[in-house]
């Protein structure tokens, strides 16, 4: 066995997901760290605590990063929870997203500051803006695209309105403000003063007319420009305060220039932004959006001035011994992921825990360099998901999808489309910024400089469009890898297959440069910038668009995922896992995150149409011949029936996995599937008419009693709930023994039926698990299987190996590695045996009800010794062990080493 990386890193035992929002704070946690003590995890696994810009957009929308969110609680609720989590002995591992900052007005103090002083304010660096334009204004860089018309119809219907409060300005539009620089008020304050006739404020006004043109300066002059500017703020809000017929006259001016559109124009023309349309987001964004969202911006914290300040909460948090461990969110929308990583290894020191999101592809290694202890899970929520699909079901699922949908598109020409659709729409500014780059590069160069913009934007999509993962890791003055190598030499081939119209050398070029093989000025900022476009290109062309229009067996289309491959190979699962017991010990493993299309219970039991292909294709075109009836005609002539087919077919697929399903809940969830699509609406441009008719179909189809009561008599013929719950205690028993830190999301621990965000993030019943966990303390599976429908089951085999795993940290510890065990006779391929080499054995079943028989004959050779089952406490002896025996009190079967 290999070292394990950071070995003076304690991880955790197990962690548990919570999500904090207006119906989950700091207190509400605390209230639940007994339940989780007994439940028998190690951590907390917290959603970010900074500031949001809104209590209703707590964790993610962070406003300001370095306070605790008050709609949470605040620093005394946030006290209150790390005191009762140290009470019973657990910790704390914390989500921090430090590259993103919610651009909501003056909760974002930094953005604000930005807008008001541009390129004299002390965070000017910290966006991914052009911090100093020629003409010493960030107006031609800074869009604010927030206006619902074009600006100039806004700002003529009066919509747009200069206020004041206190010495302060602001210009709002409906529920949006933004600062209005007090230097550029020079004019108004001087028609204020000769109409109050105050020379205090004249002489205010004259200052600030001379800072006005003092814009370009050093960072020292800088400095002093914004101390005087606050000093005149000051003093004018003591002149306002102190004198009414002066602060009245200031407010005729501004009600003067709210009414005159050509003056507020002109004031408007002096700031350090521009308000501009919303149709103008995805073309002229202010400073690149972290996935198309245009109220994110990205921050700079590849510089030590930005990282210090983003990182100075969470790094206080793990001194004060409050956190153990940080979760790094989407860490490949930083410049330089390693890098980052190195800078924050350091400052938190060796002995926290730290994982980093990443989505790796389904052929993809996370670097060996990176100073984690692996990534958050999707790659085992994937691998683990696939044991649970028939290979042998694929062809029949397939040619029941083509022919029910008419779909005749394979996987990598959907995606293909989708990518070069995301790259059209919202990110068309990243693309193009990146062909002026190439542009740039290629003039210098005589074998270059002939191309086209049109042809160097062509060859950029398309080589974006080919990349099979989200990025590169280039690092200026360092090797490129060999694996980012094999990225760009496969991305380069498939281009240039796809596009032969254009010059092949044309993409062996940009090849070059993003290998930084070329030595050209300007290359490194290329090659980053392009592997930062990538990310967005790949995640939301994939698995945003592409897997909601590519839909056989949707549990199979989820982040990382790769739905072309149709299941997966036990031998490949054992290979992985090997790997990660060798390389990432300590790696976190999921089945479900606050992200997943599905829940992991969800996905148990779509997995099993895989089972039963020809029935399933049977029951749906039943389905959908008898709900012909409540379709929509729709286009010229009623050529079109809405919903459209795949929609259909998803619709069938979400009924099965969620049932019973309400219909209101099962349609919000597919009016979002509808729009991630993409094809008859969307996000940014809903379809009144088509959601409607779907909305109008869901309705219909759940009010049919005839149609309810097949649906019901197809789950119970082919006993596809007890299936899918057989499947979630198989998954649950390898989340739980593999090696890595298994993390829980909240709920999870009994059934949870949960579809995509925010289905997934409703509030959790704690009192009622906290009940039955402590119903089924000491209880045997009996007792278990008398709850199942509660969830009794899951709970009781979560519980037991949670506190077996509390109790025995050597048997799962990143020194106890993973030995696949040989199962013989007719059953051997539909169970997933394997040994911890610490003294642990388990078996668990998969696909097991696909044959008639799958037990009679099947063995599993247990190591030497004697061993008891965790779970029952069963004896059993070395050598060759029954399947039958092994699994005759539960569906799963955990032994530890007695001898």
């Amino acid at each position: 066995m290999t070292d394990p990386p950071w070995p003076g890193v304690l991880p955790p035992s197990a962690t548990y997901r919570v999500q904090f929002g207006p119906g989950f704070t700091f207190d509400d946690a605390a209230a639940i760290v007994r339940y989780l003590a007994a439940l028998g995890v190690s951590h907390l696994h917290c959603s970010p605590v900074q500031q949001a810009a809104t209590a209703e957009q707590a964790s993610y929308r962070i406003a300001d990063h370095s306070r605790l969110d008050e709609s949470l609680g605040g620093p005394g609720g946030y006290q209150r929870l790390s005191e009762a989590l140290s009470a019973a002995g657990l910790s704390q591992l914390l989500d921090i997203a430090p590259h993103r900052l919610t651009l909501a007005g003056r909760e974002s103090a930094w953005w604000w500051d930005v807008l008001e002083h541009g390129p004299a304010s002390r965070y000017a660096s910290y966006f991914d803006i052009d911090a100093s334009p020629p003409d010493g204004h960030l107006a031609a860089t800074v869009i604010m695209p927030v206006l619902a018309d074009r600006y100039g119809r806004v700002l003529d219907a009066g919509e747009l309105r200069l206020r004041r409060e206190g010495g302060a300005f602001t210009v709002t539009y409906q529920e949006i403000e933004a600062p209005i620089s007090l230097p550029a008020l020079g004019d108004l304050l001087t028609s204020a003063a000769d109409a109050a006739g105050s020379a205090e404020l004249r002489a205010v006004a004259t200052n600030l007319g001379n800072l006005s043109r003092a814009i370009r300066a050093g960072p020292a002059q800088a400095r002093e420009r914004r101390l005087a500017i606050g000093e005149l703020r000051g003093r004018l809000a003591v002149l306002c305060e102190r004198e009414a017929d002066l602060a009245q006259a200031i407010d005729a001016e501004i009600e003067a220039v709210n009414s005159d559109a050509d003056r507020l124009d002109e004031l408007l023309a002096r700031q350090n932004y521009r308000l501009a349309y919303l149709g103008m987001a995805a073309e002229e964004p202010a400073g690149r959006r972290f996935l198309g969202v245009g109220s994110l911006a990205i921050l700079r914290v590849d510089r030590p001035e930005v990282f210090d300040d983003v990182h100075e909460l969470p790094l206080r948090l793990v001194r004060q011994g409050s956190v153990s461990g940080l979760r790094v969110d989407h860490v490949d929308g930083l410049a330089d992921p390693e890098g980052y990583l190195t800078r924050l290894r350091t400052a938190a020191g060796d002995a926290i825990y730290i994982v980093a999101d990443k989505t790796l592809g389904p052929d993809e290694k996370l670097p060996g360099s990176w100073p984690v202890a692996g990534t958050t899970g999707y790659d085992f929520l994937n691998l683990a998901g696939e044991l649970f699909v028939d290979q042998d079901g694929r062809q029949p699922i397939l040619d029941g999808y083509a022919s029910f949908t008419g779909q005749d598109a394979d996987l990598a020409e959907i995606t293909r489309a989708a990518k070069l659709q995301v790259m059209a729409e919202e990110l068309d500014a990243e693309v193009e910024r990146l062909t002026w780059q190439l542009a740039g590069i290629c003039e210098h160069r005589r074998r270059q400089r002939d191309y086209t913009r049109r042809e160097l934007r062509a060859a950029l999509e398309e080589l974006l469009a080919a990349f099979a993962v989200c990025r590169c890791y280039p690092r200026p003055g360092q090797d490129v890898t060999l694996a980012d190598r094999a990225k760009v030499a496969a991305a380069v081939t498939a281009a240039r297959q796809r596009r032969q119209d254009l010059d092949a050398e044309l993409f062996d070029f940009i090849g070059g440069l993003l290998l930084l093989r070329q030595g050209e000025a300007g290359e490194a900022e290329f090659a980053v910038g392009f592997a930062q476009v990538s990310t967005p290109v790949m995640t939301k062309g994939t698995e945003g668009i592409a897997f909601s229009r590519y839909l056989p067996l949707a549990c199979l289309n989820e982040v990382g995922g790769d739905p072309a491959r149709f299941g997966g190979d036990l031998p490949d699962f054992h290979d992985a896992m090997r790997y990660a017991a060798l390389h990432w010990p300590d790696t976190m493993l999921t089945l479900s995150t606050h992200d997943t299309k599905r829940s992991g219970d969800v996905r148990a039991r779509m997995s099993v149409l895989s089972e039963l292909p020809h029935a399933w294709n049977a029951a749906i075109r039943q389905w959908s011949e008898h709900n012909a009836r409540y379709k929509k005609r729709a286009g010229k002539h009623g050529s079109r029936n809405w919903p459209d087919r795949v929609t259909e077919y998803l619709l069938y697929q979400s009924m099965v996995g969620a049932w019973p399903v309400q219909a209101d809940r099962l349609r919000r969830y597919l009016i979002a599937a509808v729009r991630d699509a993409r094809l008859h609406t969307s996000w940014t441009d809903p379809q009144a008419g088509y959601e409607d008719a779907l909305a109008g179909f869901v309705a219909a189809v759940l009010s049919d009693a005839e149609f309810v009561a097949a649906v019901a008599t197809f789950l119970a013929r082919h006993s596809i709930v007890a299936r899918g719950r057989l499947n979630s205690l198989a998954s649950t028993a390898l989340l739980l023994t593999c090696p890595g830190v298994p993390d829980l999301y909240q709920g999870t621990e009994i059934w949870d039926l949960s579809l995509a965000d925010p289905d997934g993030r409703q509030p959790v019943d704690f009192a009622a698990r906290g009940e039955l966990l402590a119903e089924l303390a000491g209880a045997g599976p009996q007792q278990a299987f008398a709850r199942d429908d509660a969830g009794g089951t899951k709970l009781w085999l979560i519980s037991r190996l949670l506190n077996h795993r509390r109790s025995n940290p050597h048997c799962y510890s990143r020194l106890s590695g993973y030995e696949p065990l040989e199962v013989s006779g007719p059953g051997a391929g539909r169970f997933v045996a394997f040994a911890r080499s610490a003294g642990l054995v388990v078996v668990v079943p998969r696909l097991a009800t696909s044959a008639a028989d799958p037990w009679t004959g099947t063995s599993v050779g247990l190591p030497p010794g004697r061993w008891a089952s965790v779970l029952t406490g069963e004896a059993h002896q070395g050598g060759q062990a029954a399947a039958a025996a092994l699994l005759r009190f539960f569906p799963v079967q955990v032994l530890a080493r007695e001898d």
